[in-house]
C-alpha cells in the first residue's frame, strides 16, 4: 500500500479541496503540525446499499443452537427458561 500524503497545518489548511478530492479517490492524507503527524483524512466506507427483503441471502450463518440458554444461566431468568 501506497504511503498516506503528508501536509502541513498551513499546507492543509490552503488546499483543504485539493485533499478533500484525494480522500474522496481514496487515498488517505495525514496532516502535521511541527514536522510531527497529527491527524489522518480517510475515506469513508461506502454505505451498504440493501436491495430489499432478502439482500443478505448466502451473507448470514445462524447456527441452529442460537438461541439455547448456557449452562448455568436459568437461574438469572428463573427455572422455567429452559
Amino acid at each position: 500500500m501506497e504511503a498516506a500524503r503528508q501536509y502541513n497545518v498551513h499546507e492543509a489548511k490552503t488546499h483543504f479541496s485539493r485533499i478533500l478530492e484525494q480522500v474522496a479517490n481514496g487515498e488517505e492524507v495525514v496532516i502535521s503540525k511541527a514536522g510531527e503527524p497529527v491527524a489522518k483524512v480517510v475515506p469513508l466506507r461506502p454505505k451498504v446499499k440493501r436491495t430489499g427483503r432478502g439482500s443478505l441471502r448466502g451473507r448470514i450463518h445462524i447456527h441452529d443452537d442460537f438461541d439455547d440458554m448456557p449452562e448455568g444461566w436459568e437461574e438469572y431468568f428463573g427455572r422455567d427458561a429452559e
